[in-house]
C-alpha cells in the first residue's frame, strides 16, 4: 500500500514537473516569436515591441479613426519608417469628442494638408517613454516643451500621477496608456486629440 502512494505520488510529481517544462518552453517559445511583449495591450490587441508603430496600431478596436487618418494623409510609409518617433495617438473615443462633422471634413482628399499637420502634431522625433517625459518635465520645474514633427509645440506637465499634454490652442490631452514599445518608437494612447495652432 505504501509502495503504491509512493509511486503515485512519484508520477503526480512528474507529471507537474512535466507540465511546468512544457510550459516554460512554450514561454520560451512566445518570446522567441515575439508573443510576449511586456507592452500593454491596446484596444483589445497585443502590441508587439518587434512591430512598428502602423502594424501595431492596425490591430487596435480602439484608434481605427487614428489609422483611417494616417492612411488618408498618406503617413503610413513615413510611420513605418526607422524613427524612432514618439507617437501621442488619439483613441477613437478621443476624435469622437471634436465637433460633429469634423474627422469626416478632415479625411477629405482637399484637406489632406490640415489633417497632415494634425496627425504630424501628435508625433515627437526621438523615442520618449513616460520616464524621458518625466524626466524632461523636471527638468523644465513642472513644465517640458515637445517639438512635434509638425513644428508646432505641445507642452507636458503630471497632474497628480497622470500625464497631461497641453495643445497650441489651449486644450488638454490625458494619456491613457503609456510606454507602448515598437520596434520604431513609442506609442502613448490619449484621450482628446491635440490640435496645432494652424
Amino acid at each position: 500500500m505504501k509502495k503504491t502512494f509512493f509511486l503515485s505520488l512519484i508520477a503526480i510529481v512528474m507529471l507537474g514537473v512535466s507540465a511546468l517544462s512544457a510550459q516554460a518552453q512554450m514561454g520560451m517559445k512566445d518570446n522567441k516569436m515575439g508573443m510576449k511583449t511586456g507592452n500593454p495591450m491596446v484596444g483589445g490587441a497585443p502590441m508587439y515591441k518587434n512591430k512598428d508603430i502602423v502594424d501595431n496600431a492596425v490591430n487596435s478596436q480602439d484608434h481605427t479613426t487614428l489609422v483611417a487618418a494616417v492612411k488618408a494623409a498618406g503617413l503610413v510609409s513615413t510611420l513605418k519608417g526607422k524613427g524612432p518617433f514618439t507617437v501621442f495617438a488619439p483613441s477613437n473615443s478621443a476624435f469622437d469628442k471634436l465637433p460633429s462633422g469634423t474627422v469626416e471634413m478632415l479625411l477629405k482628399p482637399e484637406n489632406k494638408d490640415m489633417l497632415t499637420k494634425v496627425l504630424t502634431y501628435h508625433v515627437v522625433a526621438g523615442k520618449l517613454d513616460s520616464k524621458a517625459i518625466a524626466k524632461a518635465i523636471k527638468k523644465g520645474h513642472g513644465t517640458a516643451m515637445l517639438k512635434t514633427v509638425s513644428g508646432g509645440t505641445l507642452k507636458a506637465m503630471m497632474q497628480g500621477s497622470s500625464l497631461v499634454l497641453t495643445d497650441e490652442k489651449g486644450g488638454t490631452s490625458m494619456v491613457t496608456i503609456a510606454n507602448v514599445y515598437q520596434s520604431n518608437g513609442v506609442i502613448h494612447s490619449v484621450d482628446t486629440v491635440l490640435m496645432p495652432g494652424m
